[in-house]
């Protein structure tokens, strides 16, 4: 019997904002990334705490959608913690072009302004600034990736 193929969101792509219908800003999603998905595909994008943008693709939101799910009504920091994220998260599908509108809100968090980054993360991928893409290299170069694959057991 074959096996469901996986879908890899991999490498980094520098990306415009497209603000040609103002207030309205867009982005696109790479191709690479966007030829196993349906226009009718759920992605949602979170502002994440340490200040990009995190987007959980349909496999992720679901698996997330059915962890949440199971929290119960009475664990009130559950309940806050799933207030925060979908109160601020967006809940998004793209064009033929792969385009998606962005929020302001979200471009915000991130520090966004004209040019994006968008990293691969396997089974998600990020949205930040080029900057903070370049800081993080930085961080992670040599062996202090090395040792931060060690650490985590890889």
């Amino acid at each position: 019997m074959a096996q469901p193929s996986t879908h890899v969101y991999s490498g980094s792509f520098d990306r415009t904002l497209d603000t040609t219908n103002p207030p309205t800003t867009r982005l696109a999603i790479p191709s690479l990334w966007r030829w196993p998905h349906s226009e009718t595909d759920t992605f949602l994008a979170i502002p994440h705490p340490d200040g990009y943008i995190a987007v959980l693709p349909p496999a992720r939101l679901a698996a997330l959608l059915a962890d949440i799910s199971g929290k119960k009504l009475s664990d009130s920091e559950a309940q806050a913690v799933k207030a925060r994220i979908f109160s601020e998260a967006l809940s998004f599908t793209f064009d033929k072009q792969g385009r998606f509108v962005v929020t302001a809100d979200l471009l915000n968090h991130a520090g966004i302004q004209g040019e994006a980054k968008l990293i691969g993360m396997g089974d998600t991928f990020n949205i930040m600034t080029p900057a903070r893409w370049a800081k993080f290299k930085r961080e992670t170069a040599g062996e202090n990736f090395g040792e931060m694959m060690r650490r985590i057991g890889l």
